[in-house]
């Protein structure tokens, strides 16, 4: 029986290099979880992150607001740990933050060019009257196949888009996104509801169910089950409950709009 070959030895990293293998796993960590990345994405970049750079292994602890990461090299462990500030979600950067880890671990990026790649990074979004209209269209096609008429139609989606756009400002001003919720439904509920009172189509009470959907916190709840499901408990259910209270915010802004207006019927 031929001899096992011997492991092959980890080149040694200086504390300074180290440090900044830390550091570069945590920009990276943090960027994925302030743009709406599942924490078991995180937790698996960061780490493959920190080991195709040279660590030997890379611990990520993942709170509701802070990122810690450890890396460990030759039984010298260096720990950082860093307060996470919602950036609202946005797909383009947690998928370009994942292809510069790819181009690491695929040797196409070393540590200066991968700190540049990711510092390079920045959310692009679509123009926000695009957006209004894209909601708009959306919630008019979900009443639609809940059988609305075309009137009906027509108030859903003037409602969700002047909804939405309030929801863009609020948003541009930095309010609290309970705030900016319970604003928004306001804003839609109270649109819709004229159909209602001044008796526009045949099914004015769709409109008024189907205006407020563009608030549905889908995102957040599906990642908080998925946190939970993969074994991030505490990221998990404090997304769930950031939905639930989003949920309760939209809701307190159509209880308020029907009681200014004093329409009740769809309910």
């Amino acid at each position: 029986m031929s001899p096992e070959a011997p492991p092959t030895p980890v080149p040694s990293l200086a504390e300074s290099d180290q440090r900044d293998i830390t550091n570069l796993c945590l920009a990276a960590g943090l960027l994925l979880l302030q743009h709406g990345a599942e924490s078991a994405l995180v937790d698996s970049l960061t780490c493959r992150l920190g080991v195709a750079l040279g660590a030997e292994t890379v611990e990520v602890a993942i709170l509701s607001n802070a990122l810690s990461v450890t890396t460990v090299h030759h039984a010298h462990a260096v720990t950082l740990i860093r307060r996470s500030v919602d950036r609202g979600i946005n797909m383009y950067m947690v998928t370009e933050a994942q292809r510069a880890v790819l181009d690491v671990e695929g040797k196409a990026l070393d540590r200066e060019a991968f700190r540049r790649r990711i510092q390079a990074i920045a959310p692009w979004r679509y123009p926000r009257w695009m957006v209004a209209l894209a909601i708009g269209v959306s919630c008019a096609c979900f009443a639609r196949l809940a059988g609305a008429d075309f009137t009906a139609c027509l108030v859903t989606f003037a409602a969700s888009t002047v909804a939405m756009g309030a929801r863009q400002f609020f948003a541009s001003l930095h309010f609290n996104p309970l705030v900016t919720f319970f604003l928004s439904a306001f804003v839609a509920t109270s649109i819709a509801s004229q159909g209602l009172i001044y008796r526009w189509g045949a099914t004015p009470k769709l409109a008024m169910a189907a205006c407020v959907l563009l608030l549905v916190p889908g995102f957040p709840m599906i990642n908080s089950v998925s946190d939970m499901v993969k074994g991030h408990h505490h990221t998990g259910v404090a997304r769930a409950v950031m939905a639930t209270m989003l949920g309760g915010a939209t809701a307190g802004g159509i209880l308020l709009a029907m009681t200014v207006w004093r329409v009740w019927g769809w309910l």
